[in-house]
């Protein structure tokens, strides 16, 4: 049952853990629904994995890491919608991806005018180092993906994509040129270590619609959201306190009786959303219900993938180039690459300033801050020479703990539903069982979902979030059709020898 704003007892009606992208969905969502809301930011900024803040030395705005739209992210720009800063987002119309090797570009475009998956067929042919073989031996696998379901992505998620992509005949050199890049670069995990399910279940999407489009915040990326949530709510009789650490939650039996925060007060409310990490929920779930909870039992294995993200100022413009992506190999620190003087609405006769993203960098070991700046010029300069005769006038370099958490084979499995085994406890966040891999829409959605858990229990049932559309075109008739294709149970046959094995 919903208090009102006279009960007595209670802080608020629903307390809402976490500040980032999914606190703030479910904060903007309840209390525009009417209730009493308070979210809880540990940080001094809200955003959590998703926020930004202004360099002191240049004013620029500095993200935690470069981050992406796409415009199938529904529920991420539903959000930007209600906030009016859906024209936030700068869109990229002419190309999918641009690939550097050297100096040599790979630039990975689609025909939109061809039907899903014939509109994937320009970047199949990019990469001229591809023989006809090489590229053959991925249309099973294409396949597949277009086949699976949720259910089918959970039966995957017991092996890990390298055995899975040679089982089905894949050779060396796709997997080298094509599945290692993608699997860096959109799961953040090295392609022997990510759950099958999990990289196939983004290539379904992948070949699966031909009108999407990639994009980039206009400016810092907290600042196209998280200030104007905290005004949306506050606005609305809500708080949203930031540098308040909750400590535990404590029980009553199977509900949650009050949050305690660092400092020792203790906040009281109907409801709980937590929209933290698997490590800090843990960190303030009693230990009993760790202990009977299966679900919660599963949040110690989700382990946390770091990267580093490192922001150069130059003395000139180097390239005209918004983004670009380096054709991975061992030993590469970064992934990819913006140039924010090219994004950025009114940037363009400013000097570049690059951002870079080195994925999953426990790899890297003791690196030092100089090291991995040496490193990342030097990365620049094999695909824009000029760079060596720039000057850097200043740099920032960030290393943040967990960008998601690695999607190892069994991770999809242990996935937090949103209606946790607590009665008055709902779970958000991108690591949430939201059929979607780790990211700001995965993150939105979660969002959605935990406000319409609260209001059910209140008997008062709201839909939120929206469903991503199935595929399109040849692509959405080849998943009607499921197995009359020979792939699926072939692959059922690989599944069950691995098992054995």
């Amino acid at each position: 049952m919903i208090v009102g704003p006279t009960s007595e007892g209670v802080d608020a009606d629903v307390v809402i853990l976490g500040g980032g992208i999914a606190g703030l969905v479910v904060g903007v969502a309840l209390s525009d629904a009417g209730l009493r809301v308070m979210v809880l930011e540990r940080d001094e900024l809200l955003g959590g994995r998703a926020r930004s803040w202004t360099d002191p030395t240049t004013g620029d705005p500095v993200h935690i890491g470069p981050h992406i739209f796409l415009s199938q992210y529904p529920n991420m720009l539903k959000f930007m919608e209600l906030l009016g800063t859906r024209n936030k987002v700068v869109w990229d119309e002419d190309q999918l991806i641009r690939i550097v090797d050297g100096r040599t570009e790979i630039v990975g475009k689609v025909w939109r005018t061809l039907p899903a998956p014939l509109h994937f067929i320009p970047s199949l042919f990019a990469d001229k180092s591809l023989s006809l073989l090489d590229r053959a031996s991925g249309v099973p696998v294409g396949l597949l993906a277009m086949q699976l379901t949720e259910e089918d992505v959970l039966d995957l998620d017991g092996i890990n994509a390298y055995a899975l992509l040679r089982a089905m005949g894949v050779t060396s050199r796709y997997i080298e040129r094509f599945w290692d890049p993608t699997c860096m670069y959109i799961m953040n995990t090295p392609v022997e270590l990510c759950s099958a399910g999990a990289l196939l279940r983004f290539f379904r999407f992948l070949v699966g619609h031909n009108d999407y489009k990639v994009g980039f915040p206009d400016g810092g990326l907290g600042d196209v959201y998280a200030p104007q949530a905290m005004a949306r709510i506050e606005s609305r009789g809500g708080r949203v306190l930031t540098k308040a650490k909750a400590r535990r939650l404590i029980p009553a039996e199977d509900r949650v009786e009050a949050v305690e925060l660092s400092d020792g007060r203790h906040l009281r409310a109907s409801h709980y959303v937590s929209a933290l990490p698997p490590k800090a929920l843990l960190d303030v779930l009693p230990r009993e219900w760790v202990l009977r909870h299966g679900v919660f039992k599963g949040l110690g294995d989700l382990q946390a993938c770091p990267y580093i993200a490192v922001y150069l100022w130059f003395d000139r413009k180097l390239t005209p180039l918004r983004f670009w992506a380096r054709a991975y190999k061992q030993g590469d620190l970064n992934s990819d690459f913006y140039d924010f003087s090219n994004i950025y609405r009114g940037w363009e006769d400013r000097p570049s300033l690059i951002g870079s993203n080195i994925i999953f960098s426990s790899r890297l070991g003791e690196m030092s801050d100089e090291e991995i700046l040496a490193g990342t010029l030097g990365e620049i300069a094999e695909f824009i020479p000029e760079v060596t005769e720039a000057k850097v006038v200043h740099s920032v370099l960030n290393r943040i703990p967990m960008a998601v958490t690695c999607p190892f084979p069994g991770s999809e499995r242990r996935r937090a539903p949103a209606r946790s085994p607590i009665s008055n406890l709902v779970l958000a966040g991108d690591w949430t069982r939201t059929g979607l891999p780790a990211s700001m829409e995965s993150a939105a959605r979660s969002g959605w979902i935990a406000a319409e858990h609260v209001l059910a229990t209140a008997g008062r049932p709201a839909r939120f979030s929206l469903e991503h559309t199935e595929a399109t075109g040849l692509a959405g008739l080849v998943h009607k059709m499921g197995n009359l294709f020979p792939v699926k149970p072939a692959l059922r046959r690989i599944f069950a020898r691995a098992r054995r094995g």
